[in-house]
Parts: C-alpha cells; sequence; structure tokens
C-alpha cells in the first residue's frame, strides 16, 4: 500500500467523519455496537462505491487514456472543492434526524458518492481497486468510530474542519497526479 492511497482513503472519509462527529454530538450516550454499526455502515459504501465507480469508468477508460490525468486532475478537484463548500456551508446537525438504519444508509449513500468518482479515477489510472476499495473502507470505519467518540467530546466544533481537510486533501492529490502526467514532478 502506497501513502498516496492513504491519504486518499483518509479525504475520502472526512465527509462520514464529519457526520459521525456530528453523532457524538448530539447522540452522547451511544453504546458501543451502535457505534461500530455507524462506523460499518460508512466503512461499508465508501468501499463499494469506488469499486461501482471503478467498474464504470474501465469501460471506456480505454477511450480517454491521452488525457485521462485531466480527467483525474477535474474530479479531484471538483469534489475537493465541493467539500469545502459544504465545510464553509456547515449544515451537519440538520443531516442527522435520527439513528434509524434507514438513515445511517441515506447518510451512507450520500457521503460516499464521491468515492465512486475517486472509482472512476482508478480505472484510469489502472490502480488495483479491491486493495484500494478495503484500505477506504478500513480506514473510513477506523476514523468513523474515533469520530463519534471526538464528538461525545467536541462536538461541532470540528465537523467542518474534517470536511476542509478531506477537500483540500484531494485538492492536493489533484495536483500531484496532474504534475506527474505532464512530468513536473
Amino acid at each position: 500500500m502506497n501513502e498516496t492511497l492513504l491519504i486518499l482513503a483518509v479525504a475520502l472519509a472526512m465527509d462520514s467523519v464529519a457526520v459521525s462527529i456530528a453523532i457524538g454530538s448530539k447522540y452522547k450516550r451511544l453504546l458501543l455496537s451502535k457505534v461500530l454499526f455507524v462506523a460499518a455502515v460508512f466503512g461499508f459504501f465508501q468501499g463499494i462505491m469506488p469499486l461501482a465507480g471503478y467498474f464504470i469508468g474501465i469501460s471506456f477508460a480505454q477511450y480517454v487514456q491521452d488525457y485521462d490525468h485531466w480527467i483525474a486532475f477535474a474530479l479531484l478537484t471538483a469534489l475537493g472543492g465541493k467539500m469545502l463548500y459544504e465545510a464553509y456551508k456547515n449544515e451537519f446537525d440538520e443531516e442527522v434526524t435520527d439513528l434509524s438504519t434507514k438513515t445511517l444508509i441515506t447518510l451512507g449513500i450520500a457521503t460516499s458518492i464521491d468515492a465512486m468518482a475517486i472509482g472512476v479515477t482508478f480505472a484510469f489510472l489502472q490502480t488495483d481497486i479491491y486493495t484500494a476499495a478495503g484500505v477506504i473502507a478500513l480506514v473510513t470505519f477506523l476514523l468513523c468510530i474515533a469520530a463519534v467518540y471526538i464528538g461525545k467530546k467536541l462536538g461541532s466544533l470540528l465537523e467542518s474542519k474534517a470536511e476542509m481537510l478531506g477537500g483540500l486533501i484531494l485538492i492536493g492529490l489533484g495536483f500531484k497526479i496532474l504534475l506527474e502526467h505532464l512530468g513536473v514532478i
């Protein structure tokens, strides 16, 4: 596993981490079993979405080989910008209406849509998708467990900061991919 994949996994997890902080802030008496369930839902969707994106992207990757780095750059910077905008809006408490399975699945899907776009990028970059999806799922799971407990202590203070960090990391990775393919670094 390389450090870029680990950094990307952390960045992708930040939406789920921000919501997990909100959950911990709002529901301070959660049992460990519920914390693990919350983290598992977020980890599952963060892991499955890149697979879906990869298989969509692999179907047309051969047609865009000459400019795939520009597509990866555009996707990563757009997703990073979206995360920064959402952090600025700071509406996390409104997202967590209850902790029913239906709500958690909805939040899991909503926070992992960007991972599907990253899966498309993985197809262009010929990444080992199963390793990548597993790392993303595990990192999200572990960070969400910690985030719920952090939320219990620090509450809404950190929600937007987590999403800002994720956005900045995605933008940085977009530039890194572009500069590598252009031969600058």
